[in-house]
């Protein structure tokens, strides 16, 4: 669908709280869009895979496939496998929001930079969502009469605020207005460079051709 943008959600998905926040926020996001967006959300993808590089290799390429990315930079340290999600995502000048619900800050702060190392920083086509999350949940709670109510809430107002950016950013100009010839450099090299055979998954998950055909029919690339 022309209309319809998927996006890929990174975030931590080590625990209860990571697995059941990522799924309530992607739900949010495609409810509140009214299914404009998308969410593909790693801990979703069937795994009948064995190894480490053969799952490391079926996030990339769903980084690589997706329209635009979804990064939760969220810790006193960032996670790792996330800034290596985002590294790629903007290498190849996807379009990329950056959530940010973690009240606390870093040294990185007192030299210009946000609340995480600023080698993440800078990048085009990247918006930033930054709320305090315990603020938004006590005042989730107020609203509400129950805990699902304040939930609700809660989600319903990230998932708004997420929304406002991916269709601001994805209206951003692109890189390489749409020059089919460095674009397909681009994600050949993508699904080479990283080795372990991920480039055995392009026919996989659709050609390097179609995968930018139909990013530049939906003005993304």
């Amino acid at each position: 669908m022309d209309n319809q943008f998927t996006i890929y959600f990174a975030g931590s998905l080590f625990n209860h709280k990571d697995l059941i926040g990522n799924a309530l926020l992607a739900e949010h996001i495609e409810k509140c869009s009214d299914n404009r967006y998308k969410c593909c959300l790693p801990q979703n993808l069937e795994q009948h895979q064995t190894t480490a590089v053969e799952i490391r290799n079926q996030d990339i390429a769903k980084v690589i496939e997706c329209d635009l990315g979804l990064f939760n930079f969220d810790g006193t340290e960032l996670d790792a496998g996330v800034v290596v999600e985002f590294m790629i995502a903007k290498f190849l000048d996807i379009p990329t929001v950056i959530l940010r619900s973690d009240f606390r800050t870093c040294s990185e702060k007192e030299v210009g930079g946000e609340d995480w190392n600023f080698m993440c920083s800078f990048y085009p086509r990247t918006r930033i969502v930054k709320l305090n999350a315990i603020m938004s949940y006590q005042e989730a709670l107020e609203e509400g009469q129950t805990l699902n109510e304040a939930i609700e809430n809660y989600y319903t107002y990230m998932a708004r605020l997420i929304i406002e950016n991916l269709d601001a950013v994805r209206k951003e100009k692109t890189l390489l207005q749409g020059n089919r010839e460095k674009l397909e450099t681009l994600y050949e090299w993508a699904l080479t460079f990283p080795g372990g055979g991920l480039d055995k998954l392009a026919s996989g998950i659709s050609t390097v051709d179609q995968i930018i055909a139909a990013k530049i029919k939906k003005g993304i690339a």
